[in-house]
């Protein structure tokens, strides 16, 4: 392979987490007054920090939203993981294939990254190699979390490529100066078409990219 390790984004790239997610936030800012179309919110959502959807909502509901709604939010998601979360397609594959050092690093903290990882079956593939943001307070689509986990793996950032799904951590992967491939959707592939990055929609197209 060209690369010496490979940094992958989780949810959507790793996990199909972004349905529950995204679903969820869509369903609780309706209890508090805010309308999100659904088809939206897995546009302008994803890959954002929790702070600013939550942020987002308040303004939409124009109010302070309880000091509980994340804490309610974490229940309601890690539920639903541990009950419906399934692998990326082909995912499991592509690991199985790749003979370099790879590692996950995600805006999410990092007992929701290890809960997805576990129940999809894939933790052995990164324990050890798990970064978060809320380690460092540093989100996407600001680059540090990906400099921190080049870093820490021992690796420069022209050894890495990252892969992503959103344009926030696409553009913080570009900001950081990483080559970064895009895993492209029907919610995402426009966003991702303007960022001028290779795209790919299945892991069978990714693997010969790595090449």
């Amino acid at each position: 392979m060209k690369y010496k390790c490979i940094i992958f984004d989780c949810d959507g790239v790793l996990v199909d987490s972004e349905a529950i997610s995204i679903g969820t936030l869509v369903n609780m800012a309706e209890t508090h007054g805010a309308i999100i179309d659904i088809d939206f919110a897995h546009q302008f959502f994803l890959g954002k920090s929790l702070e600013f959807c939550f942020n987002y909502i308040a303004e939409v509901a124009n109010k302070k939203l309880p000091d509980t709604f994340e804490e309610d939010f974490r229940k309601s998601t890690f539920k639903s993981f541990k009950k419906d979360l399934q692998p990326i397609k082909g995912i499991h594959e592509l690991l199985a294939k790749i003979n370099v050092p790879i590692a996950v690093a995600s805006n999410g903290p990092a007992d929701k990254i290890i809960l997805n990882l576990t129940t999809t079956k894939l933790i052995e593939k990164f324990e050890g190699n798990i970064f978060s943001a809320y380690e460092i307070n540093s989100w996407k689509p600001n680059p540090e979390l990906y400099l921190h986990a080049a870093k820490t793996m021992g690796f420069e950032v022209q050894d890495c490529v990252v892969i992503e799904d959103s344009p926030a951590g696409v553009q913080a992967a570009l900001n950081g100066g990483f080559d970064v491939f895009g895993f492209s959707n029907h919610a995402n592939f426009e966003a991702l078409q303007q960022m001028n990055i290779p795209l790919f929609d299945n892991m069978e197209q990714l693997h010969l990219l790595l090449q």
